[in-house]
């Protein structure tokens, strides 16, 4: 895929994932994937994020910065949402969080086939562990 392509292919993706649409990942993830390092179905990967959206109804992922090299793809991402449920480990208190992650991905075939993510688990707990 050329760098225009890729960066097509990454904003689809983003619109998927902020539409909350999981079941459309099949066109942008293998069937088998590394994620941090282990192995993962897609739809093992399509439960985490139901996970996530279930305790943050309005999750939205926000890419700040992109990076393209090669078959690779990484971002910084500054995501936002108000969690209804314990998320994280922590309870909701009301208040709309922010917070930082960052994702590598590895692209194989037209769909990704690894992803390494990073995301600031603390500063989401110390959000819902404020009043707001």
């Amino acid at each position: 895929m050329s760098e225009v392509d890729l960066r097509n292919f990454f904003g689809r993706y983003i619109a998927a994932l902020n539409s909350h649409n999981f079941q459309q990942l099949s066109e942008f993830m293998h069937d088998d994937m590394i994620v941090n390092g282990q192995p993962m179905t897609r739809e093992q990967m399509v439960t985490v994020l139901e996970e996530h959206v279930d305790a943050v109804p309005d999750l939205m992922w926000r890419p700040q910065d992109l990076a393209i090299d090669g078959n690779q793809v990484a971002a910084r991402f500054y995501n936002k949402g108000t969690p209804i449920k314990e998320w994280l480990g922590s309870p909701p208190n009301g208040a709309t969080v922010e917070y930082v992650e960052h994702v590598f991905h590895k692209i194989r075939d037209g769909r990704f086939v690894e992803q390494n993510f990073l995301l600031d688990a603390l500063a989401i707990q110390q959000q819902l562990n404020e009043n707001p």
